[in-house]
């Protein structure tokens, strides 16, 4: 018997089974086919001897019983195929498990064995049958792999599926040779909820001795890469430092064992920034990257090494960076190779002198040392090379400046940037930020400074700064403008009706004056709030400057008086513009008004000067932030004082002004600056002291279309004697004394006087319809329905009747309430018992 069947055939004996397998079952087959055999052959024979006389019952017991012979016959025949084809399947599956090249060994739940095959005998030493143990006691000389097989062992018992690689020492000739087995076990059921245990045992030397071979091959690279002239690391996707060879780690004097474990990261070994140039690699489309960067290193000292890192990441099918492989060059003079040294001083010089933002060097006093263009450009007109960086600012900024150079000299790192002012015709400002050269730390106290020009940013600051104390104001103004002129209303109308029942020479006649006075000054102190904070309600139209300033000629003759000489000087040709007309003349009569004063005591020459600016002049012109169209210019020049820096930054701040006390409420450029704003033009001054004042107003250049009328010629409107009237007309105020004030005042002229408190109110007193409205004046923000929408209502009952809007402060509730082809005219208050008599007359005479 081969050794292949030695466990099979001890078990056989056990169990009764012969070497096939098959046991007595497969014995006891033939007597039974050769019963059915002789009994089917008698049946036959009897019946055929005895078919003429015999009964035919006995005829029919003799056919019964050939056959269950007959089918006895081949229901055993069946099973000797059965028993045959069994047999030979597993004799195919016992053939293929005894030359497997692997050990097999199956064991029952007792580790009793019961079938093992030739690998298993050779694999664990066993020269005859009786030799063959379970895999527990098979290695008990091996003490090398006692924990693997305790571990294997107690898995098998606990139902698992385990595997354990061990390394064995085999006994040769010569010294003990390693060998390496892979052992793995799991449980398998069987018939009646038995169960056995199938070990695998594989001889693995070869595998494992290539694994070696490649593990040494790496250690003889690695130990090439640590004595490399060249500095060499890897780090992972999240920074972490996976190798660092012995090069680098001494060229940054770090123990090398500090490098084990991730324990270092990118950031302990690489100055300011230059983390995120490693850690920010993303894939090209070769699923790598490759780049090249000059960074600086931290030694462990805290000085800087220079260094070109060629850096290299290659990413996984999901985008995920492995560890990189980078290799460090050293950039200092004389280290590495010429070429190198020579294209990065070429690529830093490049970079230095194209840098958008002033950068420079200082030394240890703290002057300058190597500047780029950027940062001559922000010093221009001072010699910057070989000063003292303190020297180049202003003098307000140097303390500041000269703190924060020492806190850089001595070693204080994320200092906050500095604002200073640089000074100059301009006022230039700029803003530094300071840091430690990369030689800090090697006794170089050298510092590099970069500037940024913020002289612009300054500029538009101060813009803002002044729109928000603009809207600030404008929003009070708003606020109060409303009441505070339905009081000033009040006011001068109660003081013209006393004044037309007094005479000059009564007592009280001054008195009324005064209150009339008083009450219009505070009138023009909220029109002005209302201007320059650009709330204010404008009437634009179509004019010709030319016209309007022609107009002004005679008023401000008498405003500058004798020793100011007025010159006009009109361009050729002048555009339209569409601005309000009383609030531009206003512009200019304030403008004259503080040229006069420049110009005081000794008087002198005040120029008014129009002409066109097109689109191209306006671009060549430059001026912030004034974008390049089409404008007419309004030049107001005067031979004055001039005005210094200081006060030009402020001239346009409301309530800022240079008079004296009483001389001047301080919003006479404040409203000028607010007109021009709200037209949607511009204004720049221009102003040295002693040699005068230019203030340039560009507007927005009016072109017509052609269905677009003619401007109207600016003509003075012809002064009523008669102002009374007998026309009908609708009133409606919700403040009680402006309307009584404004009633009796035309009730007094003659006029049918219809009172209303509110919207609704003259809703209900108009009906249906049935009376005749030759007039509506209406309040224009009211509660609950302001004027505008009362018009609209108005005009569905009602036809033919013209309307007067009054309003302290409308705001835009023309534009969200009023249709655009709505004809009306805009009173606004405070009024006067006069304005109000005349414009009823000139609406009502249109």
């Amino acid at each position: 018997m081969s050794d292949t069947n030695i466990a099979s055939a001890k078990a056989g004996k056990k169990t009764g089974q012969g070497a096939n397998g098959q046991g007595a079952p497969r014995g006891r087959i033939w007597p039974i086919l050769l019963l059915a055999l002789v009994l089917a052959l008698t049946a036959v024979g009897l019946a055929v001897a005895a078919r003429d006389q015999a009964e035919p019952v006995v005829l029919g017991i003799l056919a019964l019983l050939a056959v269950i012979g007959l089918l006895a016959l081949f229901g055993g025949a069946a099973g000797v195929l059965h028993l045959g084809m069994s047999a030979r399947r597993d004799n195919l599956l016992k053939i293929v498990a005894d030359t497997a090249p692997g050990g097999l060994l199956i064991t029952d739940r007792n580790n009793r064995i019961l079938y093992s095959n030739a690998a298993y005998a050779a694999i664990t030493g066993a020269g005859t049958p009786d030799e063959i143990r379970p895999v527990e006691r098979a290695f008990a000389s091996h003490p090398e792999i006692s924990d693997a097989i305790y571990r294997i062992s107690r898995a098998a018992r606990d139902g698992l599926a385990w595997q354990e690689d061990v390394r064995l020492l085999r006994k040769g000739e010569g010294e003990a040779e390693p060998a390496w087995l892979r052992i793995s076990v799991r449980n398998m059921a069987m018939a009646k909820n038995k169960s056995c245990r199938v070990w695998h045992l594989h001889d693995v030397t070869a595998e494992s001795e290539r694994q070696e071979n490649v593990f040494r091959e790496l250690q003889t690279i690695i130990d090439y890469l640590d004595h490399a002239p060249s500095g060499f690391f890897s780090a992972d996707g999240e920074g972490r430092l996976q190798y660092l060879n012995a090069t680098l780690a001494e060229w940054l004097g770090i123990d090398l064992a500090r490098t084990t474990g991730g324990s270092l990261r990118l950031e302990d070994i690489v100055a300011g920034d230059g983390v995120h140039l490693l850690t920010g690699s993303k894939p090209d489309g070769g699923g790598m990257s490759s780049t090249s960067f000059d960074i600086d290193f931290i030694r462990a000292d805290g000085s800087y090494r220079p260094v070109r890192v060629l850096h290299k990441v290659v990413f996984d099918e999901y985008g995920k960076a492995l560890p990189s492989r980078s290799l460090v060059l050293d950039r200092r003079a004389g280290i590495g190779s010429e070429e190198i040294q020579q294209a990065a001083e070429a690529r830093f010089s490049r970079f230095f002198n194209s840098a958008p933002i002033g950068i420079t060097t200082l030394d240890g006093a703290g002057r300058v040392d190597m500047a780029n263009g950027a940062f001559a450009r922000i010093f221009e007109g001072q010699t910057i090379s070989n000063r003292p960086l303190t020297d180049l600012v202003a003098p307000e900024s140097r303390k500041r400046l000269r703190e924060i150079l020492n806190q850089a000299r001595s070693g204080i790192s994320g200092l906050a940037p500095v604002d200073v002012s640089i000074g100059g015709e301009n006022g230039s400002t700029a803003k530094m930020i300071i840091s430690q050269s990369a030689e800090h730390g090697s006794g170089d106290s050298g510092l590099i400074v970069f500037a940024i020009d913020t002289t612009e940013q300054r500029m538009l600051e101060m813009q803002f700064t002044q729109s928000q104390k603009m809207q600030a104001i404008g929003q009070l103004a708003g606020g109060v403008a409303h009441d505070f002129n339905n009081v000033l209303t009040v006011i001068i109308g109660f003081s013209d009706l006393l004044l037309v029942n007094h005479k000059p020479t009564d007592p009280s006649f001054k008195d009324i004056i005064n209150i009339k006075q008083n009450a219009n000054r505070a009138a023009a102190l909220v029109r002005q709030l209302l201007a320059f904070s650009r709330r204010q309600t404008l009437r634009p139209e179509v004019i010709q400057l030319t016209d309007v300033i022609t107009d002004l000629t005679m008023m401000l003759g008498r405003l500058l008086g004798d020793k100011v000489e007025l010159k006009l000087v009109h361009g050729r040709d002048l555009g339209l513009v569409k601005i309000d007309l009383h609030q531009f003349e206003q512009v200019i009569v304030n403008l004259a008004v503080n040229a006069r004063d420049a110009m005081h005591p000794d008087g002198g020459v005040l120029t008014l000067k129009t002409r066109n600016i097109s689109r191209e002049e306006a671009r060549e012109l430059d001026l912030k932030p004034m974008p390049g169209d089409d404008y007419v210019c309004v030049e107001v020049i005067d031979t004055g004082s001039g005005m210094s820096k200081e006060v030009m930054a402020k001239i346009f701040e409301p309530f800022y002004t240079t008079k004296d006390v009483g001389e001047g409420t301080g919003l006479g450029l404040a409203t000028v600056y607010g007109i021009i704003k709200q037209t949607g033009g511009f204004i720049f001054p221009e102003s040295e002291e002693g040699a005068g004042t230019t203030f340039r107003i560009f507007l927005p250049r009016h072109f017509r279309d052609a269905q677009e009328a003619a401007p109207k010629a600016v003509e003075e409107k012809a002064t009523h004697k008669d102002l009374t009237g007998t026309e009908t007309i609708l009133l409606v105020e919700d403040e009680d004394p402006v309307r009584a004030f404004a009633s009796r005042a035309l009730s007094a002229r003659g006029y049918t006087v219809l009172e209303a408190i509110n919207g609704e109110s003259a809703l209900e007193l108009v009906g249906e319809g049935n009376i005749d409205i030759d007039l509506v004046i209406s309040d224009v923000m009211m509660p609950e329905m302001d004027g505008p929408t009362l018009l609209r209502e108005l005009r569905k009952r009602l036809s033919g009747f013209k309307v007067i809007f009054i309003s302290g402060y409308a705001e835009d509730a023309f534009d969200k309430n009023l249709d655009e082809k709505e004809t009306f005219t805009f009173l606004p208050k405070p009024f006067n018992l006069k304005k109000l008599a005349e414009t009823v007359k000139d609406v009502l005479a249109e």
